[in-house]
Protein backbone atom coordinates (compact mmCIF):
# COMPACT_ATOMS: atom_id res chain seq x y z
CA UNK A 1 0.00 0.00 0.00
CA UNK A 2 1.29 3.46 -1.10
CA UNK A 3 1.92 6.00 2.27
CA UNK A 4 -0.91 8.16 0.37
CA UNK A 5 -3.46 5.36 0.65
CA UNK A 6 -2.64 4.77 4.23
CA UNK A 7 -5.66 6.05 6.72
CA UNK A 8 -4.78 8.89 8.54
CA UNK A 9 -4.08 7.96 12.00
CA UNK A 10 -7.06 8.44 14.40
CA UNK A 11 -7.47 11.13 17.25
CA UNK A 12 -7.68 10.20 20.94
CA UNK A 13 -11.36 11.56 20.90
CA UNK A 14 -11.60 9.10 17.49
CA UNK A 15 -10.74 6.18 18.67
CA UNK A 16 -12.75 7.09 22.21
CA UNK A 17 -16.20 7.64 19.74
CA UNK A 18 -15.60 3.79 18.15
CA UNK A 19 -14.91 2.64 21.39
CA UNK A 20 -17.40 -0.07 23.12
CA UNK A 21 -17.77 2.15 25.57
CA UNK A 22 -19.02 5.20 23.92
CA UNK A 23 -21.40 2.95 22.16
CA UNK A 24 -22.66 1.12 25.41
CA UNK A 25 -23.23 5.13 26.74
CA UNK A 26 -25.19 6.09 23.48
CA UNK A 27 -27.05 2.91 23.91
CA UNK A 28 -28.23 3.77 26.90
CA UNK A 29 -30.94 6.77 27.43
CA UNK A 30 -30.67 6.19 31.39
CA UNK A 31 -27.13 6.19 31.56
CA UNK A 32 -27.11 9.50 29.33
CA UNK A 33 -29.66 11.33 31.85
CA UNK A 34 -28.14 10.27 34.84
CA UNK A 35 -24.77 12.13 33.04
CA UNK A 36 -26.77 15.02 31.82
CA UNK A 37 -28.29 15.33 35.34
CA UNK A 38 -24.81 15.01 37.07
CA UNK A 39 -23.15 17.23 34.46
CA UNK A 40 -26.03 19.70 35.77
CA UNK A 41 -25.35 19.36 39.26
CA UNK A 42 -22.25 20.50 38.84
CA UNK A 43 -22.17 23.56 36.16
CA UNK A 44 -24.98 24.82 39.14
CA UNK A 45 -22.31 24.13 42.09
CA UNK A 46 -19.62 25.56 39.89
CA UNK A 47 -21.81 28.97 39.43
CA UNK A 48 -23.43 29.06 42.21
CA UNK A 49 -22.83 32.43 42.24
CA UNK A 50 -24.24 33.18 39.02
CA UNK A 51 -27.06 31.07 39.19
CA UNK A 52 -28.27 32.32 43.10
CA UNK A 53 -30.18 34.90 43.54
CA UNK A 54 -28.78 34.95 46.50
CA UNK A 55 -25.61 34.43 48.29
CA UNK A 56 -26.35 32.59 51.51
CA UNK A 57 -23.27 32.85 52.90
CA UNK A 58 -23.33 36.78 52.95
CA UNK A 59 -25.25 38.25 56.43
CA UNK A 60 -25.96 41.80 54.91
CA UNK A 61 -28.06 40.02 51.61
CA UNK A 62 -30.12 37.98 54.90
CA UNK A 63 -33.19 39.39 56.44
CA UNK A 64 -34.74 38.29 58.66
CA UNK A 65 -38.35 39.48 57.82
CA UNK A 66 -38.08 37.16 54.81
CA UNK A 67 -37.92 34.23 57.19
CA UNK A 68 -39.96 30.52 56.56
CA UNK A 69 -41.32 31.96 53.12
CA UNK A 70 -43.09 28.78 51.78
CA UNK A 71 -42.22 28.14 48.26
CA UNK A 72 -42.93 30.27 45.03
CA UNK A 73 -46.56 28.85 43.76
CA UNK A 74 -47.85 28.95 47.14
CA UNK A 75 -49.83 32.25 47.54
CA UNK A 76 -48.13 33.07 50.45
CA UNK A 77 -44.65 32.97 48.20
CA UNK A 78 -42.57 35.72 46.75
CA UNK A 79 -40.32 36.60 44.19
CA UNK A 80 -37.53 35.79 44.39
CA UNK A 81 -37.72 32.95 47.01
CA UNK A 82 -38.28 30.14 44.63
CA UNK A 83 -38.23 27.33 47.14
CA UNK A 84 -39.02 29.33 49.78
CA UNK A 85 -36.25 30.48 52.86
CA UNK A 86 -35.48 29.12 55.93
CA UNK A 87 -35.24 30.33 59.45
CA UNK A 88 -32.46 33.37 58.78
CA UNK A 89 -34.22 34.62 55.30
CA UNK A 90 -31.95 32.38 53.52
CA UNK A 91 -33.14 31.85 49.62
CA UNK A 92 -33.52 27.90 49.67
CA UNK A 93 -33.13 27.12 45.90
CA UNK A 94 -29.08 29.88 46.82
CA UNK A 95 -28.48 27.48 49.69
CA UNK A 96 -29.37 24.45 48.00
CA UNK A 97 -26.83 26.04 45.00
CA UNK A 98 -24.06 26.81 47.46
CA UNK A 99 -24.48 23.18 49.76
CA UNK A 100 -23.66 21.35 46.58
CA UNK A 101 -20.42 23.14 46.05
CA UNK A 102 -19.75 22.11 49.36
CA UNK A 103 -20.62 18.37 49.29
CA UNK A 104 -18.99 18.10 45.97
CA UNK A 105 -16.34 19.38 46.86
CA UNK A 106 -15.57 17.12 49.99
CA UNK A 107 -16.93 14.21 47.62
CA UNK A 108 -14.51 14.96 44.76
CA UNK A 109 -11.15 15.36 48.00
CA UNK A 110 -12.29 12.82 49.69
CA UNK A 111 -12.02 10.50 46.39
CA UNK A 112 -9.25 11.67 45.69
CA UNK A 113 -7.34 11.27 49.08
CA UNK A 114 -8.62 7.49 49.26
CA UNK A 115 -7.73 6.21 46.07
CA UNK A 116 -4.17 8.24 46.32
CA UNK A 117 -3.82 6.03 49.64
CA UNK A 118 -5.30 3.29 48.80
CA UNK A 119 -4.09 2.78 45.08
CA UNK A 120 -0.45 3.08 46.56
CA UNK A 121 -1.12 0.71 49.44
CA UNK A 122 -2.11 -2.05 46.97
CA UNK A 123 0.61 -1.51 44.21
CA UNK A 124 3.16 -1.68 47.33
CA UNK A 125 1.79 -4.72 48.99
CA UNK A 126 1.15 -6.43 45.52
CA UNK A 127 4.40 -5.70 44.44
CA UNK A 128 6.74 -6.16 46.64
CA UNK A 129 4.77 -9.22 48.62
CA UNK A 130 6.02 -10.55 51.94
CA UNK A 131 5.52 -9.30 55.29
CA UNK A 132 4.47 -5.84 54.05
CA UNK A 133 1.74 -7.39 52.01
CA UNK A 134 0.62 -9.14 55.18
CA UNK A 135 0.40 -5.48 57.37
CA UNK A 136 -1.26 -3.77 54.76
CA UNK A 137 -4.02 -6.47 54.26
CA UNK A 138 -4.18 -7.33 57.87
CA UNK A 139 -5.25 -3.73 58.38
CA UNK A 140 -7.28 -3.70 55.47
CA UNK A 141 -9.10 -6.70 56.93
CA UNK A 142 -9.97 -5.18 60.32
CA UNK A 143 -11.54 -1.55 58.86
CA UNK A 144 -13.26 -4.02 56.71
CA UNK A 145 -15.04 -5.26 59.65
CA UNK A 146 -15.75 -1.43 60.96
CA UNK A 147 -18.68 0.56 59.01
CA UNK A 148 -17.48 3.39 56.68
CA UNK A 149 -19.73 6.38 59.14
CA UNK A 150 -18.06 4.47 61.92
CA UNK A 151 -14.47 4.98 61.06
CA UNK A 152 -15.32 8.61 59.59
CA UNK A 153 -17.17 9.59 62.85
CA UNK A 154 -13.76 8.24 64.90
CA UNK A 155 -11.24 9.57 62.69
CA UNK A 156 -13.31 13.20 62.86
CA UNK A 157 -13.65 12.76 66.46
CA UNK A 158 -9.93 12.34 66.90
CA UNK A 159 -9.28 15.00 64.53
CA UNK A 160 -10.87 17.58 66.28
CA UNK A 161 -9.77 16.39 69.85
CA UNK A 162 -6.23 17.21 68.74
CA UNK A 163 -6.90 20.17 66.91
CA UNK A 164 -9.00 21.69 69.31
CA UNK A 165 -12.67 22.18 69.23
CA UNK A 166 -13.34 25.10 67.57
CA UNK A 167 -12.31 24.95 63.89
CA UNK A 168 -12.73 27.22 61.29
CA UNK A 169 -14.78 26.33 57.85
CA UNK A 170 -11.19 25.12 55.93
CA UNK A 171 -9.97 22.60 59.13
CA UNK A 172 -13.57 21.65 59.85
CA UNK A 173 -13.62 20.50 55.43
CA UNK A 174 -9.62 19.58 56.06
CA UNK A 175 -11.05 17.19 58.63
CA UNK A 176 -14.09 16.10 56.55
CA UNK A 177 -12.14 15.00 53.76
CA UNK A 178 -9.32 13.57 55.78
CA UNK A 179 -11.91 11.19 57.66
CA UNK A 180 -13.52 10.45 54.61
CA UNK A 181 -10.64 9.40 53.12
CA UNK A 182 -9.67 6.87 55.53
CA UNK A 183 -13.06 5.11 55.37
CA UNK A 184 -12.66 4.24 51.57
CA UNK A 185 -9.00 3.30 51.01
CA UNK A 186 -9.21 -0.83 51.76
CA UNK A 187 -11.26 -1.27 48.56
CA UNK A 188 -8.48 0.35 45.93
CA UNK A 189 -5.47 -1.27 47.83
CA UNK A 190 -7.73 -4.68 47.71
CA UNK A 191 -8.41 -4.23 43.71
CA UNK A 192 -4.81 -2.80 42.85
CA UNK A 193 -3.15 -5.29 44.84
CA UNK A 194 -5.31 -8.60 42.75
CA UNK A 195 -4.60 -6.74 39.55
CA UNK A 196 -0.75 -6.26 40.44
CA UNK A 197 -0.52 -9.67 41.53
CA UNK A 198 -1.48 -10.81 38.03
CA UNK A 199 0.41 -8.41 36.22
CA UNK A 200 3.59 -8.41 37.89
CA UNK A 201 3.89 -12.05 36.61
CA UNK A 202 3.74 -11.10 32.89
CA UNK A 203 6.57 -10.61 30.29
CA UNK A 204 6.39 -7.15 30.46
CA UNK A 205 7.31 -6.59 33.62
CA UNK A 206 10.09 -9.34 33.53
CA UNK A 207 11.17 -7.24 30.53
CA UNK A 208 11.67 -3.93 32.55
CA UNK A 209 13.50 -6.10 35.58
CA UNK A 210 16.06 -7.24 32.79
CA UNK A 211 16.94 -3.58 31.56
CA UNK A 212 17.52 -2.62 35.80
CA UNK A 213 14.45 -0.17 36.03
CA UNK A 214 14.09 0.62 39.59
CA UNK A 215 10.56 -0.62 41.17
CA UNK A 216 8.71 2.35 41.89
CA UNK A 217 9.03 3.03 38.22
CA UNK A 218 7.84 -0.25 36.85
CA UNK A 219 4.92 -0.07 39.54
CA UNK A 220 3.94 3.69 38.53
CA UNK A 221 5.01 3.37 34.56
CA UNK A 222 3.84 0.04 33.63
CA UNK A 223 1.49 -1.60 36.23
CA UNK A 224 -0.48 1.12 37.06
CA UNK A 225 -2.06 2.19 33.44
CA UNK A 226 -3.21 -1.79 33.67
CA UNK A 227 -5.08 -1.79 36.48
CA UNK A 228 -6.91 1.84 36.45
CA UNK A 229 -10.14 0.22 35.03
CA UNK A 230 -11.17 -0.96 38.24
CA UNK A 231 -10.40 1.84 40.27
CA UNK A 232 -12.30 3.96 37.59
CA UNK A 233 -15.26 2.60 38.53
CA UNK A 234 -15.04 2.15 42.48
CA UNK A 235 -14.07 5.88 42.23
CA UNK A 236 -17.20 6.71 40.81
CA UNK A 237 -19.49 4.42 43.04
CA UNK A 238 -17.27 6.34 46.28
CA UNK A 239 -17.75 9.96 45.03
CA UNK A 240 -21.85 9.16 45.89
CA UNK A 241 -20.71 7.36 49.33
CA UNK A 242 -18.43 10.21 50.10
CA UNK A 243 -21.91 12.76 49.33
CA UNK A 244 -23.42 10.78 51.83
CA UNK A 245 -21.21 9.84 54.31
CA UNK A 246 -20.67 14.16 54.14
CA UNK A 247 -24.28 14.48 54.68
CA UNK A 248 -24.45 11.82 57.61
CA UNK A 249 -21.79 13.58 59.73
CA UNK A 250 -23.08 17.08 59.18
CA UNK A 251 -26.60 15.84 59.96
CA UNK A 252 -25.41 13.97 62.79
CA UNK A 253 -23.57 17.98 63.92
CA UNK A 254 -20.12 16.66 62.88
CA UNK A 255 -19.44 17.97 59.56
CA UNK A 256 -20.04 21.32 58.17
CA UNK A 257 -21.15 24.24 60.46
CA UNK A 258 -24.14 26.33 59.41
CA UNK A 259 -22.00 29.22 58.68
CA UNK A 260 -21.16 27.11 55.31
CA UNK A 261 -23.68 24.30 54.87
CA UNK A 262 -23.67 21.33 52.96
CA UNK A 263 -26.65 19.79 51.35
CA UNK A 264 -26.43 17.49 54.64
CA UNK A 265 -26.25 20.77 57.47
CA UNK A 266 -29.35 21.82 55.28
CA UNK A 267 -30.93 18.57 55.74
CA UNK A 268 -30.46 19.22 59.51
CA UNK A 269 -31.40 22.24 59.69
CA UNK A 270 -34.58 21.93 57.51
CA UNK A 271 -35.58 18.84 60.24
CA UNK A 272 -35.90 21.06 63.21
CA UNK A 273 -39.04 22.60 61.44
CA UNK A 274 -40.44 19.82 59.73
CA UNK A 275 -43.14 19.22 62.18
CA UNK A 276 -44.47 23.46 62.05
CA UNK A 277 -45.49 23.12 58.67
CA UNK A 278 -42.27 24.59 57.02
CA UNK A 279 -41.49 20.96 54.91
CA UNK A 280 -39.64 22.56 52.56
CA UNK A 281 -36.74 23.71 54.56
CA UNK A 282 -35.47 20.05 54.44
CA UNK A 283 -37.70 18.62 51.33
CA UNK A 284 -35.98 20.60 48.63
CA UNK A 285 -32.58 20.02 49.99
CA UNK A 286 -33.21 16.20 50.29
CA UNK A 287 -34.47 15.75 46.78
CA UNK A 288 -31.14 17.61 45.25
CA UNK A 289 -29.01 14.91 47.40
CA UNK A 290 -30.78 11.99 46.63
CA UNK A 291 -30.86 13.18 42.78
CA UNK A 292 -26.86 13.47 43.27
CA UNK A 293 -26.21 10.14 44.29
CA UNK A 294 -28.70 8.55 42.76
CA UNK A 295 -27.36 9.89 39.11
CA UNK A 296 -23.48 9.12 40.13
CA UNK A 297 -24.45 5.66 41.08
CA UNK A 298 -26.36 5.14 37.77
CA UNK A 299 -22.91 6.21 36.18
CA UNK A 300 -21.05 4.10 38.53
CA UNK A 301 -23.34 1.28 37.45
CA UNK A 302 -23.07 1.92 33.66
CA UNK A 303 -19.32 2.42 34.04
CA UNK A 304 -18.56 -0.78 35.89
CA UNK A 305 -20.59 -3.03 33.53
CA UNK A 306 -19.29 -0.81 30.00
CA UNK A 307 -15.74 -1.91 31.29
CA UNK A 308 -16.27 -5.47 32.37
CA UNK A 309 -15.13 -7.70 29.41
CA UNK A 310 -17.26 -10.15 30.22
CA UNK A 311 -20.45 -8.19 28.89
CA UNK A 312 -18.59 -7.16 25.73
Amino acid sequence: MAPADMPAPTSRIGRFLDSDVWASFTRSKLTMLAAALTFVFIAMAVFAGVFAPQNPFNPAELDLLNSRMPPLWDEMGQAPFLLGTDEQGRDIFSAILYGLRISLLVGFLGVAFSATLGITLGLVAGYIGGAVDAVIMRIADIQLTFPAILIALLVDGVAKAVLGGHLDEIMTLSVLVFSIGLSFWVQYARTVRGSVLVEKNKDYIAAARLIGLPAPVIMLRHILPNVLGPVLVIATINLALAIITEATLSFLGTGMPETMPSLGTLIRIGNNYLFSGEWWIVAFPGIALALLVLAINLLGDWLRDALNPRLR
